[in-house]
């Protein structure tokens, strides 16, 4: 394993950690993009997938954004650092001709998607792990949640996030929706498919819970608030636009957090690691 930063005098963004396959030649590398207020070291400690990719020769690139943990991911400055980076490892490693995978949880997920987009080099295939993915969804949910809650019981993350969105977009989705429609790696008001429509011929796969009972129960969300229904109505455009290697994966009764192994569906563990190896390993 290895840090590696853009600049030397900053060690707290621009910045990725290597995870190196025991032998060379490489099979190919992936870029594993933290959740939101993640570092490399907590998604090492919550997936062990990194290891598993290792011992099949594929390179892991765990990013570290212009903001830090705090990086949006969807942004442009987040996007631009992912190419800066990405140009960076290539250089140094000789990657040019292999296989090219990209791949998140959360918020790193959405970035996953929305890079896959507008790359020039498109990736050889995208996985998700329970990403948000419509942001005026997500701006909504969040004031409605606000709205239900009693003052002292509104969730902060959601406070955070409609002000974070504000600054990224200019505005709210009412005012500046063509600016949501752009962040966004899905809108399900967008009736021109416009960002989706670059995604028809590269395989994806979204990992998710629809555990709603959870949600009602331990966060008073349902699933007008949840990533699963957005992530169903992309992955359903998908196939309509002719993209059949595009793939929704629910699971049940998973989703553990470490180190304490709490119940959480929002959860790297959602996914099943051997078997996604093998599924990235078979694209072409």
């Amino acid at each position: 394993m290895e840090k590696v930063f853009l600049d030397e005098k900053d060690t707290t963004k621009n910045c990725y950690t290597l995870l190196y396959p025991p032998k060379l030649p490489y099979a190919g590398y992936l870029f594993l993009i933290p959740g939101f207020g993640e570092t490399a070291e907590d998604v090492l400690q919550q997936t062990d997938l990194p290891n598993k990719l290792a011992l099949h020769g594929i390179l892991t690139i765990i990013p570290t954004f212009q903001d830090g943990v705090l990086s949006f991911g969807v942004d442009s400055s987040s996007q631009q650092t992912f190419d800066r980076i990405l140009k960076d490892v290539t250089a140094k490693h000789q990657l040019i001709d292999k296989k090219f995978y990209v791949g998140g949880f959360s918020i790193g997920g959405s970035c996953a998607i929305k890079y896959a987009e507008n790359a020039a080099i498109k990736p050889t295939a995208v996985f998700a792990v329970d990403p948000p993915l419509d942001f005026e969804r997500f701006y909504n949910s969040a004031k409605r949640d606000i709205r239900l809650s009693n003052d002292n019981e509104a969730n902060p993350e959601n406070r955070y996030m409609i002000d974070r969105l504000e600054k990224e977009t200019g505005g709210n989705p009412a005012t500046h929706l063509a600016a949501y429609y752009s962040i966004s790696p899905y809108s399900f008001s967008d009736t021109t498919q416009t960002e989706i429509k670059k995604l028809s011929n590269i395989p994806l796969r979204i990992y998710t819970i629809p555990d709603i009972n959870w949600w009602l129960t331990e966060r008073g969300a349902d699933f007008t608030s949840m990533n699963a229904t957005e992530c169903s109505a992309m992955i359903n455009e998908l196939n309509r636009l002719g993209n059949q290697n595009a793939v929704l994966l629910t699971t049940q009764n998973k989703g553990y957090r470490k180190p304490d192994n709490r119940r959480h569906p929002h959860s790297w563990s959602i996914v099943d690691n051997d078997e996604l190896v093998q599924w990235l390993l078979k694209q072409k």
